[in-house]
C-alpha cells in the first residue's frame, strides 16, 4: 500500500480494522451510511434493514435491495480471523440468511418485515411528516424499484454481498 505525496509514492504499512480497534459494529455504520462504497458503478442499493432477526435466531448484518429488484444481504467481517473463528462456514450463514429472505414476495411484504423497522429505528435520518414508518417505506422502496424499471423482478434472486475487509 502506498500514500502519494506530489509525485513521489510512499511505502506505508498494512494495517487491520483490528489492529485499529475498529468493530464489525463501525464497518458496519459506515456501509450503512454510504452503501455506494461497495456497489459498482452499474449497480446501485437501498438500504432497507438493520441487525434483522430470522427465524433461527440469527441476524443479517445489513439488508439492501439493489436496481435490479434482489434482495441482498451485507454480511460483514472485519478479517479473516473473524470468518475462521466462526462454529460454522461463513458460507452456510449467509445460505441460511438467504433462504429466510426467498420467502419475502412482494415489496408490501418487505416493508411491513423489515424495511418499515428499519426506519422507525433511524427515524431521525427520515422525514416522515405524517406518513408512518410502513407509509414512507411503501413509498421509497417502489420509487427506488420505478426508477431502476425493476418492479415487476422484485426478489427474482436474494443474493449475499459478503463485505471481508
Amino acid at each position: 500500500m502506498y500514500i502519494l505525496k506530489g509525485n513521489k509514492a510512499e511505502k506505508i504499512d498494512a494495517v487491520t480494522f483490528a489492529e485499529l480497534g475498529m468493530q464489525e459494529s463501525h464497518l458496519e455504520e459506515v456501509i450503512r451510511s454510504d452503501i455506494d462504497i461497495i456497489c459498482s458503478d452499474e449497480e446501485s442499493m437501498l438500504i432497507v434493514g438493520q441487525q434483522v432477526k430470522n427465524e433461527m435466531n440469527g441476524r443479517s448484518d445489513l439488508t439492501a435491495i439493489d436496481n435490479n429488484g434482489n434482495l441482498v444481504l451485507i454480511e460483514i467481517k472485519r478479517d479473516r480471523k473473524d470468518i475462521e473463528g466462526r462454529k460454522e462456514a461463513f458460507e452456510f450463514q449467509a445460505i441460511r440468511y438467504a433462504a429466510s429472505y426467498a420467502t419475502i414476495e412482494s415489496p408490501d411484504d418487505l416493508v411491513k418485515k423489515v424495511y418499515a423497522p428499519y426506519i422507525e429505528k433511524h427515524r431521525s435520518e427520515f422525514e416522515l411528516g405524517e406518513l408512518t414508518s410502513y407509509e414512507l417505506g411503501i413509498r421509497k422502496l417502489n420509487e427506488f424499484l420505478r426508477a431502476n424499471k425493476a418492479e415487476n423482478s422484485f426478489n427474482k434472486k436474494t443474493k449475499d454481498h459478503s463485505c471481508r475487509f
